[in-house]
């Protein structure tokens, strides 16, 4: 994996800053924002959304379309992102974790995670 492109992680920081004002507790407003509404109907709302557009990604990598891979991951990555601001995280938290586990063998890596 090579450094993070620091113009593509402004663009996850804008769109957290976005959904952050769109937040209930910041005077979002579900009638006319989609992610207000998302946020105002908390987790199950958007849990489901995930599992949704995790289902479609998987449907448009069968069929080996390039342009809905990347659609359907942009759709899986902005809700992941409702996710991230409902639980007060940021997209740098997670791509502090992505640097972390850097040059980790991937099997390494999920040994040592503690056990659930």
């Amino acid at each position: 994996m090579s450094d993070i492109d620091p113009r593509s992680a402004a663009v996850l920081a804008r769109v957290a800053d976005m959904l952050a004002t769109r937040r209930p507790d910041r005077g979002g407003d579900p009638a006319t924002s989609y992610a207000a509404k998302l946020l105002s109907k908390g987790p199950d709302a958007f849990l489901k959304k995930i599992g949704e557009e995790a289902t479609e990604l998987v449907m448009a990598a069968k069929d080996g379309v390039p342009a809905r891979i990347v659609s359907e991951t942009a759709d899986l990555w902005f809700h992941c992102l409702v996710a991230l601001t409902h639980y007060n995280l940021r997209p740098e938290d997670v791509l502090a974790e992505l640097a972390r586990r850097e040059g980790l063998s991937g099997l390494a890596e999920k040994a040592a995670r503690p056990a659930d």
